[in-house]
């Protein structure tokens, strides 16, 4: 198992769509595997194998308090969402300490395979569903600051720049 370096928000191949998975393997189970230990360690409760700089469709995602409760989804594809719609607080591991309000459909229900190629559909509502259709952005390439205003983003760029000088070694 290893711990993958995530990619910030303004670096190019967050904007990269991935694509399908044609086959799963031992390979397939192990990147899993170094996904969720990545989002584990970050700490953060979803990743996209986008955020990790592969641009395969492969999510991880543990909403329990306990955090033993990993999803992996493979070629992930919504199949229904709701016209209800709820606003929630959203965080990135892509774009740390940096939260925000997005309006997302308040329940979806997801097709994917398993980390064993096993297909399954599951309905989700609350912080599963949010992370489902956020962790899906990224595998279309889009951050979910995208949603917000050109000067939010701007405000977000120039800050997460500052915080990356500020942890950058000083000469």
């Amino acid at each position: 198992m290893a711990v993958l370096p995530i990619r910030l928000f303004g670096d190019p191949v967050l904007s990269e769509p991935a694509g399908p998975v044609s086959s799963i393997d031992g390979k397939t189970s192990r990147f899993a595997h170094d996904m969720a230990e990545t989002m584990y360690e970050a700490p953060g409760v979803g990743l996209a194998a986008t955020q990790v700089d592969v641009h395969e469709r492969v999510i991880t995602i543990d909403v329990s308090e306990s955090r033993d409760e990993l999803r992996v989804f493979i070629n992930p594809e919504i199949l229904w969402a709701s016209d209800e719609h709820k606003v929630w607080d959203e965080g990135c591991l892509s774009v740390p300490d940096i939260y925000d309000k997005v309006d997302r459909p308040a329940r979806v229900r997801v097709r994917a395979l398993n980390e064993k190629g096993d297909t399954f559909e599951l309905e989700a509502d609350d912080l599963l569903a949010v992370c489902i259709q956020h962790e899906m952005d990224h595998l279309m390439g889009k951050v979910f600051v995208e949603y917000l205003s050109p000067l939010k983003q701007t405000r977000i760029r120039s800050k997460l720049k500052k915080h990356q000088r500020d942890a950058a070694p000083h000469r």
